[in-house]
């Protein structure tokens, strides 16, 4: 993925804290971030999140859904008006590429996706059209996203440009999508059922209007309830070397009853025969610190480097929380520590490192995959 220097006009509003990462341009705060984090938890009142650092790409012609199925992880044949769906690209290897949410809207469907990705994801879809009927339009400049944890639609209050926008139902409180599967362990009670997150378009000039009057929460808020429901994100959890196994993706993104697209063959082994290198984990950190390690601080079993933070935040009721990525071997009772280097004194000199103690609850189970047991690839693919 490319940098971006996109900077939101929302960035305006009083108490706005600029964020880092992959939501840099849009604010980390506006002033008070465990009481906008709570009022996102409450859904009380309609409260948005300024996503517009996300980017945008439609894909309009009557192929497009067909078209899309065959390319992606996902079953999107029969997506209907309004209907949300979550969808992988791959690379022969296996690996996440792309990774969109998709709606079905006003004859295209929209993908929403980083905005770091969008230029990209765009080439991409270009140099696959072929000879189908499909119009790709990268729409990142002319358009914004808002998050919120209440459908829009359905708030009588929301402001017009909300009501009528372009709405992204997360699928991930519905649990396992037709096809799909968890590599949670069973008897697990998921905390994202009781997750809730929209992503609603909405052109770019009516942005400052859809949030006119409205509650603001920043980036910080919201990522800090993503990591309570073990919702990992393309430009948080992704790597060079993520295959959708290793982030319970098979949950809501990948259909395991679909035809042949690049990377099925490994999605298919290492479901069926073998096990991902790699879980993800949802991580309670020692708070005694009073700050958090940053995204990439490396996690160690004993002296031994076993993964790395990708997404950490502080919950207004949990504490500091984070989502690592582990080694499949990691002991799930092991006593973990993250270590974050620090940065440099005012003289110039390597501030000493910072060590966090950290407590797992497993997301992937360590014995993920191997569901047909040792039958031969032969044997899988002839059914």
């Amino acid at each position: 993925m490319t940098k971006t220097d996109y900077r939101s006009p929302l960035l305006s509003r009083k108490g706005a804290f600029g964020a880092l990462g992959p939501d840099a341009g849009v604010a980390a705060h506006y002033g008070d971030p465990n009481a906008e984090q709570r009022a996102l938890a409450r859904k009380v009142h309609l409260t948005l999140v300024d996503y517009s650092q996300l980017g945008v790409v439609t894909v309009e012609g009557p192929d497009r859904l067909s078209w899309l199925t065959t390319l992606s992880s996902q079953v999107l044949n029969n997506l209907d008006e309004g209907q949300s769906a979550e969808l992988l690209l791959l690379s022969p290897q296996g690996r996440i590429d792309f990774w969109a949410a998709a709606v079905e809207k006003e004859g295209a469907v929209w993908l929403i996706t980083e905005r770091a990705a969008a230029a990209e994801l765009t080439t991409y879809l270009e140099r696959m059209k072929f000879m189908l009927r499909v119009e790709i339009t990268n729409r990142t400049d002319t358009h914004a996203v808002l998050g919120s944890t209440l459908d829009p639609r359905t708030v009588e209050s929301a402001p017009a440009a909300l009501r009528g926008g372009i709405v992204w139902q997360d699928p991930w409180a519905n649990g396992v999508a037709e096809g799909g599967y968890t590599y949670t362990q069973a008897g697990v009670e998921h905390p994202g059922s009781g997750y809730s997150w929209y992503l609603t378009v909405v052109p770019s000039h009516q942005l400052l209007d859809a949030t006119e009057g409205a509650a603001l929460a920043g980036s910080w808020a919201a990522d800090a309830l993503r990591i309570e429901a073990w919702r990992p994100r393309f430009g948080a959890e992704v790597d060079e070397r993520t295959i959708p196994h290793e982030l319970d993706l098979m949950r809501t993104a990948v259909h395991m009853n679909k035809g042949c697209y690049k990377g099925q063959e490994t999605v298919a082994r290492v479901h069926n025969l073998g096990h991902p290198p790699r879980r993800l984990t949802f991580l309670d950190l020692d708070g005694s610190e009073h700050t958090l390690p940053r995204v990439g601080s490396p996690v160690f079993a004993g002296e031994k480097k076993v993964g790395y933070i990708s997404s950490v935040a502080l919950h207004h009721e949990a504490g500091p929380i984070a989502l690592a990525l582990l080694k499949r071997s990691v002991d799930p009772a092991a006593e973990l520590r993250a270590i974050d280097d620090g940065d440099f004194d005012g003289d110039g000199n390597p501030a000493p490192a910072t060590h966090y103690a950290c407590s797992q609850t497993v997301i992937v189970a360590p014995d993920a995959g191997q569901v047909a047991g040792r039958r031969t690839m032969g044997d899988f693919f002839r059914g």
